[in-house]
């Protein structure tokens, strides 16, 4: 293995508190999935189940596994990172359909006593609705996004430990409010015309490609921090730059596509089975029913 890896390999270890809060979550999750699956076995096949642990297990390679070590020190390692946070494991947890399972997965009594009254709060539930809205939720993205690769910003992150958390918790909960129009995960309704969601998803792709051509094609080191530290793997900060760009570029670019002919796919469908796809599995909204 050569120097450098191996450096990097040596100094990692695997983070206790991010690792098993992610055990803890997948086990809550799979308890409640086990516990719905009597009542609702067609609407939470299996499948859903290796989705949701899926988007953990993202999670904890992208901020916890040797990769966040090769972040620190390569900017096309750190738009990875911010992709797999971003852009596959969002999705998959949404794909879990996880709000049932995690409030049936937890003990009762946290969920009558301290999330009960919170979950039939007005106010927390229209501050909810308003966070997945479209427009909100397209906004958080990329806004975030945009700001955080900021040279200053990006800097100030890699340099105080800290903000870097704070960024990766940024990236991933505006990525996950961003893709839930798009996914809709039971209960919650769809609230977005189907023609509409292209054009959201097209307005996403065109943020990721206006970033990514100016980092592919700037002619200088656009982040400080890259130029400061030791180059231990001797590759030029401006390879390595457009390196990233064309990671962000044509993946970030494919994971909006995808989506969109998946959207564009359904909406060209007969109208009776559009219908069908729609409310399949969606008869009951109410994700406390005891029925559940």
């Amino acid at each position: 293995m050569p120097p450098a890896y191996r450096a990097i390999f040596e100094e990692w270890s695997p983070p206790i508190v991010l690792t098993g809060t992610l055990v803890l979550c997948g086990a809550v999750y799979a308890r409640g999935w086990f516990a719905i699956r009597r009542t609702r076995a067609a609407q939470f096949p299996w499948w859903r189940l290796g989705a949701f642990l899926l988007g953990l297990g993202v999670i904890w390679l992208a901020i916890a596994s040797p990769l966040d070590g090769f972040a620190d020190a390569l900017l096309s390692a750190h738009m990875v990172e911010h992709l797999l946070l971003m852009s596959f494991a969002p999705p998959l947890l949404l794909l879990g359909y996880p709000v049932v399972p995690l409030l049936r997965g937890l003990p009762r009594g946290v969920t009558t006593h301290l999330l009960g009254p919170l979950i039939r709060s007005e106010m927390l539930r229209r501050l909810g609705y308003l966070l997945i809205t479209p427009m909100v939720a397209w906004l958080a993205m990329n806004l975030a996004f945009l700001g955080w690769h900021v040279p200053a910003a990006y800097d100030f992150a890699l340099e105080h430990e800290r903000w870097h958390e704070f960024e990766h918790l940024c990236f991933l909960g505006t990525s996950i409010l961003f893709w839930w129009p798009v996914i809709h995960p039971w209960p919650t309704r769809q609230n977005f015309a189907g023609w509409l969601l292209l054009v959201y998803l097209a307005m996403a792709d065109i943020v990721n490609t206006v970033l990514s051509a100016f980092l592919a094609f700037c002619d200088r080191p656009i982040y400080g921090y890259y130029l400061r530290e030791p180059n231990i793997f001797h590759i030029s900060p401006l390879s390595d730059q457009r390196a990233g760009a064309v990671v962000m570029w044509v993946i970030g670019s494919l994971i909006f596509l995808v989506p969109a002919i998946v959207v564009t796919f359904r909406l060209l469908q007969p109208k009776e089975r559009r219908s069908d796809l729609d409310h399949s599995g969606a008869d009951d909204r109410q994700p406390l029913s005891g029925s559940d």
